[in-house]
């Protein structure tokens, strides 16, 4: 499949500022914190399968707390860790503080990286940068700065899994104001492929699961994200009340569906790409 979004007639300079001060302030509503701590296992994991070795310099792009910047940096790599929401930020300065760790966390728009050209030699990314509003821009910055041989590693959330059918059920329900190329698009082999032979860069990928773990029904997992989840809390602002009750349903069977662990909890299984896109030498 050919990305549908190579042609889309980018949004206008004004459009383009409304829609990144509208994402960050997603990102920045809630407490994404709480959210990450049910995925920072699978960051350990995920850096883990990674050639990254003390004395490396790596960037976490859209680094939320830090789940990968973090495991990194025990390794002994140099690391930064860049995010649009600084309440984020802060919570990744504290981790990294409380294990003496070398991380700089720092303001940072993945279509616009305020890096010099080649100045790492691991480029990470997991559930962030998809989000970006432009994915030629971000594939571009990625490989700009990541070194020649250089390695950039993203966890993207496929259309086909629990997470892309979530996604699913919030556009339908609570449309977004402007028509933006879908995150989930990262998720798919082929287009991911492209957009990353377009900056020459080629391209592997394995499909994983992370296993969510919730200790309460889902219900309650709904009223969680709803609390902590910035994206989520803005897609029910856009609901009037029968909206509201609409979505509450749908998602709650949704996790009520792919539910597969003890009664009374939530334990899902939920799919995404693992990409490595490697530079040339």
């Amino acid at each position: 499949m050919t990305d549908p979004t190579k042609n889309a007639t980018p949004p206008d300079p004004a459009t383009l500022e409304r829609l990144k001060q509208g994402m960050q302030a997603a990102w920045s509503a809630g407490d994404f914190g709480q959210v990450a701590k049910y995925t920072a296992a699978e960051g350990e994991l995920f850096i883990s399968r990674l050639p990254i070795r003390a004395g490396m310099d790596v960037v976490d792009v859209a680094c939320g707390t830090g789940n990968l910047a973090i495991p990194a940096a025990r390794i002994g790599a140099r690391v930064t860790g860049v995010d649009i929401a600084e309440n984020l930020l802060v919570q990744g300065r504290a981790r990294a503080a409380a294990e003496n760790l070398n991380v700089t966390f720092q303001y940072g728009d993945a279509e616009q990286l305020a890096f010099p050209d080649a100045s790492f030699d691991v480029v990470v990314t997991m559930y962030g940068a998809m989000f970006a509003p432009r994915p030629e821009v971000v594939a571009r910055e990625l490989a700009r700065v990541v070194r020649p041989g250089g390695l950039i590693a993203m966890a993207n959330w496929t259309p086909e899994g629990f997470v892309g059918k979530s996604f699913a059920v919030t556009a339908r329900i609570a449309p977004p104001p402007v028509d933006l190329p879908k995150p989930v698009l990262w998720g798919m082999e082929n287009i991911v492929k492209e957009r990353f032979a377009a900056v020459g860069c080629s391209v592997e990928t394995h499909r994983r699961m992370v296993h969510f773990k919730y200790p309460f029904p889902p219900a309650q997992v709904v009223e969680f994200f709803r609390q902590y989840f910035g994206p989520t809390q803005v897609a029910y602002s856009r609901l009037d009340d029968a909206g509201k009750a609409a979505m509450t349903r749908e998602l709650e069977k949704l996790w009520t569906d792919h539910h597969d662990g003890p009664e009374g909890h939530s334990h899902v299984q939920a799919e995404y790409l693992e990409v490595r896109a490697t530079k040339p030498k």
